[in-house]
């Protein structure tokens, strides 16, 4: 009696079980469905390092998804020019674009803490910012106002400063120079007696070859090969003390965002995460065999000017203030952004200076012992 209740029972279960099942499925095909994205970015493909932060995305979210989330990354001009990236998010054109959101400081000042700011924080703590201090949710309650969801997703370490047609041995030098530089940095140069330009990637060398402009800065040793600069001006310089820890974003539509599943949008932000990190890596490997060829090529590597880096210093910082006292938007980023940076330098004073600066010179010391 017992047994033939248990196997009644059983039974109930069992097809209640396989009906849960039947119920189920639909809902989980529900949960994966396929979606078709287009990104718009701001660098040409011949940069293989900066653009290909886009292919590392649209790659790790379609394997992370069975091929069912696809993302194509379109070059600059494919959809829209470079410069016209966030625009192109923000108004549904595309659902997401890959760019430098200081290309923007010309709609607001405020962009600019999501890329670089001069004498500001480098890319480790660019993402100590982002990830951990607070500096991913008070920018994101900025450029909600512009339709827009970020993701930080690439960061070139510290840039160089740049190619220039006459050397540059004083601030005064700068007077009347027109070059192409991104971002707040413009400013900070104009108050310097130069002529800051806003030139995309692509057009940059032949702005350069054909006179245009008079110095052009892009990113480092491994891109800037690659463009050729050095075949139309010869100074070299560095440090890019406007950059010393740039971070790219990916911008998403906030509707397009809204309409992901949950796993979808995990899947997404982790594929930007590791973009982040690849890109520092591929530029810190290719960067050093670059500046030797680049030097070999007939490249003056020369470094910035004392009195200008000084100069440029104290104008950045005034700037700041300025900008403080008559945009609340800047103020609040700012008001985040500058304590961070106070407390990043006394603790990498204490330890990572220390220990980069004892490092290098006893390299170099022990390099010129074996040439001897």
């Amino acid at each position: 009696m017992q047994r033939r209740k248990f196997l009644k029972t059983a039974g109930v279960g069992a097809i209640a079980t396989a009906g849960a099942g039947t119920v189920a499925a639909p809902a989980i095909a529900q949960s994966t469905p396929e979606i078709q994205w287009r990104l718009a970015s701001s660098f040409p493909k011949s940069l293989d390092t900066i653009f290909a932060a886009a292919d590392v995305v649209a790659k790790r979210v379609a394997a992370a998804t069975d091929g069912k989330f696809q993302i194509r990354p379109y070059a600059p001009g494919e959809i829209v020019p470079g410069l016209q990236v966030l625009d192109a998010v923000q108004n549904g054109t595309v659902q997401c674009g890959h760019s430098s959101s200081y290309y923007y400081v010309g709609k607001d000042p405020t962009f600019a803490f999501d890329t670089a700011m001069p004498f500001g924080l480098n890319a480790r703590q660019q993402n100590a910012w982002m990830y951990e201090g607070g500096g991913m949710q008070v920018f994101r309650e900025f450029i909600k106002d512009y339709n827009v969801i970020h993701f930080p997703a690439g960061n070139t370490g510290t840039q160089m400063g740049g190619w220039f047609r006459k050397e540059i041995k004083s601030v005064a030098d700068l007077s009347g120079v027109k070059m192409r530089i991104a971002g707040i940095a413009g400013q900070v140069m104009a108050r310097m007696g130069a002529v800051p330009q806003q030139i995309a990637g692509g057009d940059v060398y032949p702005s350069l070859e054909k006179g245009t402009i008079d110095a052009a800065e892009w990113v480092g040793p491994y891109d800037d090969e690659k463009l050729g600069f050095y075949k139309v001006a010869k100074f070299y310089y560095y440090p890019g003390w406007w950059e010393g820890g740039p971070q790219l974003s990916i911008f998403v539509n906030q509707q397009e965002w809204d309409k992901l599943p949950k796993t979808y949008q995990a899947i997404f932000e982790a594929a930007c995460a590791e973009a982040n990190a690849v890109m520092t890596a591929k530029y810190d490997v290719q960067n050093p065999a670059a500046l030797k060829r680049l030097v070999a090529a007939g490249a003056q590597l020369r470094p910035f000017p004392r009195d200008m880096m000084e100069t440029a210093y104290r104008h950045s910082f005034e700037l700041y203030d300025e900008l403080s006292k008559t945009n609340p938007k800047f103020k609040k980023v700012y008001d985040s952004w500058k304590p961070f940076l106070d407390e990043q330098q006394l603790w990498f004073r204490v330890a990572e200076f220390t220990y980069d600066q004892f490092n290098l010179s006893a390299g170099a010391l022990a390099a010129n012992r074996r040439k001897i």
